[in-house]
């Protein structure tokens, strides 16, 4: 069965850091390419960050660039978000989710067929 599990989220002040960790189980995680999503209530599902399946090519969303960076290790078969300089408005729900193209293209989520259960950002003072 394929798994896949996001740690690391919490409550940080304004300015701070946080790292995310999407690991995956049942499955080798360099075959698919992974994404990270993020989801405020009552707003729909955004695409922040994605990954291709060496690490080589790396996509962020216009909102995260210069403070997000994505990493994996496939060898521990899990995948990073780095966050700094959190601001109020990246407070949200966080999510992993895996693909099996090769590319990281566009997050639309019906390419993405395996998701974790997501991990709660909260970025306040």
């Amino acid at each position: 069965q394929l798994q896949l599990v996001e740690s690391g989220g919490g409550l940080v002040q304004p300015g701070g850091s946080l790292r995310l960790s999407c690991a995956a189980s049942g499955f080798t995680l360099d075959n698919y390419v992974i994404g990270w999503f993020r989801q405020v209530p009552g707003k729909e599902r955004e695409g922040v960050s994605c990954i291709s399946r060496s690490g080589g090519i790396t996509k962020f969303a216009d909102s995260v660039k210069g403070r997000f960076t994505i990493s994996r290790d496939n060898a521990k078969n899990t995948v990073y978000l780095q966050m700094n300089s959190l601001k109020p408005e990246d407070t949200a729900v966080y999510y992993c989710a895996a693909s099996p193209r090769l590319f990281c293209g566009t997050y639309n989520e019906a390419d993405f067929g395996s998701w974790g259960q997501g991990t709660q950002v909260t970025v306040s003072s």
